[in-house]
């Protein structure tokens, strides 16, 4: 058998570019097309006109006391003003801090003095996340570094700078001292820190290179064979890799626009911005997917202009790829894989792979990347043998902010990045994911991959949705849960899922705790949080042990 280590091709070319030269070619090459659209703002900037107000904004922030090097955060939900903040954050030779919309004071506070932020631009309150409020009950003392808090939105807040007036400062004093600035950066410089969610321990600053993220998203839209006519359709959030590099720095080096239906992911607003807007290309997490497509109005849209997209952030079911390529016309979606830490794709399905490819694996290493899969000891398995995914490449963090050891224990001395997830890779090159090591359900010594499990359960034709995950168990070690979420008004009940796998998986795969649930935990992300459904079922598993025992 060959070996699973495989290297992705050396075509296109990496660009040697930072961020804000990204947008400088951008603006030459495509003046006048769409570059962002935000119907909920009622905002649409050409590329023309997103270069002219990063740039101001970047002025502005070199005014008012930034330097290259400081870390400025940004808190907010998908706004206009979090990519221009994006964009001028790279001129100015800033290191963007990507803040969780739904961070509460405790998580704020840590976050913003673990790396130092000495600025944050804010969103206006939405729902019940009142960002001016939050801030100014933490006040100085608990966040020391923070000198500058920047404002969205039309109110006025005491001692905030207004987002707009930012814009202003910087159109007054010209733009002598960001030129300066931009001819010292590299493409090799820190640019991003994005926080790992934090559901094993303190989250975690991955710092991320222009170089890593400007090709990350280049190579991206590569795969999805992007043209400056495309319109991109995200509604994923900003502040994940997933809206920053794979939308917002794709479109930037492809020339493509992106519009973003809402702050935050609503159903009908996504397919009603496809719609008007003539996207050509959607992304999402696969229950994003499901929503649309469960909507009761989904037959309203004319989807027709759709042709590509991703699936992406957590594992994609064949079933939900199957019926977005057939009822969303989207013939050419493209499945990535990846994490934070590696900027973040690192695997991808191609417009051009065969149905049965898109459909089955996370396809093959992108450009300039090297991926295998390892045993417990690291050696480098055999094709079709399930073990770590490793990663190496130009993509790979340049480290956890202020974290050597915990940099140490992911990037191994010759740079590859241990993943955490399981995965097989064929003898073509093609991956496939099997799970988490860490959800990985060892039951009476036997491994089971719940990712086999769900794959399944998605057969059923009364299962919109299904999570499975391990639970304690006195006898097993281990034993499997099955959450799901099962078609509206359907008759389903424990023992149909049950007669449903009989005969067709083995015994010992067939979930022996059954839940029918309305939703899953979610991350703002989009992402299931097992973590929390596991604790939720092993408390009521063992409510029931000790109410039986009484």
């Amino acid at each position: 058998m060959s070996s699973s280590h495989a290297i992705g091709p050396d075509q296109p070319a990496l660009l040697e570019l930072t961020i804000g030269g990204a947008l400088d070619a951008a603006a030459k090459a495509w003046p006048s097309h769409d570059a962002l659209v935000c119907p909920a703002q009622g905002k649409r900037l050409s590329w023309a006109e997103l270069h002219e107000q990063a740039e101001a904004f970047a002025a502005g922030l070199l005014e008012l006391g930034m330097a290259p090097g400081d870390r400025i955060g940004v808190w907010s939900l998908n706004r206009a003003e979090w990519t221009i903040t994006q964009f001028a954050a790279a001129k100015a030779g800033l290191i963007l801090v990507s803040v969780n919309p739904s961070y509460r004071r405790s998580e704020l506070e840590f976050a913003l003095n673990k790396v130092g932020c000495k600025a944050i631009v804010i969103a206006p309150a939405f729902k019940t996340s009142d960002y001016a409020g939050m801030l100014m009950e933490l006040g100085q003392k608990r966040l020391p570094h923070l000198e500058i808090v920047i404002a969205m939105g039309d109110g006025v807040v005491a001692d905030f700078n207004r987002f707009e007036a930012v814009i202003e400062l910087g159109r007054a004093v010209g733009t002598a001292a960001l030129r300066a600035v931009e001819t010292s950066l590299a493409p090799s410089d820190p640019v991003n820190i994005q926080f790992t969610s934090g559901t094993t321990g303190s989250p975690k600053g991955v710092t991320l290179s222009h170089r890593s993220i400007v090709n990350n998203g280049y190579m991206v839209g590569c795969g999805l064979e992007l043209r400056p006519f495309d319109r991109i359709c995200a509604p994923v959030p900003l502040y994940h890799c997933f809206g920053m590099v794979m939308a917002n720095l794709a479109a930037v080096t492809r020339g493509a626009a992106v519009v973003f239906p809402g702050e935050g992911f609503d159903p009908l607003a996504t397919l009603r911005a496809v719609a008007e807007e003539r996207c050509t290309v959607l992304y999402g997490v696969p229950t994003m997917f499901l929503a649309e497509l469960d909507l009761p109005q989904f037959a309203d849209f004319d989807l027709s202009c759709l042709r590509t997209g991703i699936m992406a952030g957590s594992p994609c079911p064949e079933e939900v790829m199957r019926r977005v390529i057939e009822r969303m016309h989207m013939d050419e979606i493209t499945i990535c894989y990846g994490m934070t830490e590696t900027s973040p794709v690192s695997m991808q399905t191609l417009v051009r792979d065969t149905f049965e490819r898109r459909v089955s694996t996370v396809g093959r290493a992108h450009p300039h990347v090297e991926v295998k899969v390892v045993d417990a000891d690291g050696a480098v398995l055999d094709c079709g043998l399930p073990g770590e995914l490793c990663v190496r490449g130009y993509s790979t963090m340049l480290g956890y902010w202020d974290e050597p050891q915990q940099t140490a224990a992911a990037l191994d001395a010759d740079g590859w990045l241990h993943s955490g997830d399981l995965a097989t890779i064929d003898e073509d090159g093609y991956g496939r994911i099997v799970g988490r090591i860490k959800d990985m359900v060892i039951r009476g010594g036997e491994n089971l991959y719940p990712r086999e499990i769900e794959e399944f359960l998605y057969r059923h034709p009364d299962i919109v949705d299904v999570q499975v995950f391990g639970v304690p168990d006195a006898f097993y070690g281990e034993e499997l849960c099955a959450w799901i979420i099962p078609v509206e008004n359907r008759a389903i009940d424990e023992e149909s899922v049950r007669a449903f796998c009989r005969g067709e998986i083995a015994h010992h795969k067939v979930p022996r705790h059954i839940r029918f649930v309305e939703a899953f935990p979610m991350t703002v992300s989009g992402k299931v949080r097992k973590v929390e459904m596991r604790a939720q079922m092993t408390a009521e598993l063992q409510a029931s042990v000790n109410d039986a025992s009484d």
